[in-house]
């Protein structure tokens, strides 16, 4: 599956002057890693978000918003959002909730 280049480079601008962040062409999507853990990534139109398992049932409560599956598993800690949701304001809220998450995580 290719990812959206406009959402990719959208969420690369906002990421770009954080200290460790790298992407990387992973599964036919684009991840974003901070400190080499899995942050976000762009997957067709649309964000996959790590927002942990305790943060996950709340996630699921906001708009556009479903469980992310990959080859057919659910990935728990983790929700897609709909690339038609991802206003300026939007994107940056989950940018923030994930890299909130992954500073949490022993370095990867």
């Amino acid at each position: 599956m290719a990812y959206d280049e406009a959402l990719a480079e959208r969420v690369r601008d906002r990421l770009a002057e954080l200290p460790g962040v790298t992407d990387k062409r992973m599964f036919g999507s684009l991840a974003f890693l901070t400190e080499g853990r899995l942050t976000v990534g762009v997957t067709g139109d649309d964000l996959m978000v790590r927002v942990g398992p305790a943060a996950a049932d709340e996630a699921l409560t906001r708009p556009g918003t479903r469980l992310m599956e990959m080859g057919g598993r659910r990935m728990r800690g983790w929700v897609r959002v709909d690339g038609a949701e991802l206003d300026d304001d939007v994107l940056e809220e989950w940018l923030i909730r994930a890299r909130d998450f992954v500073s949490t995580l022993p370095p990867g």
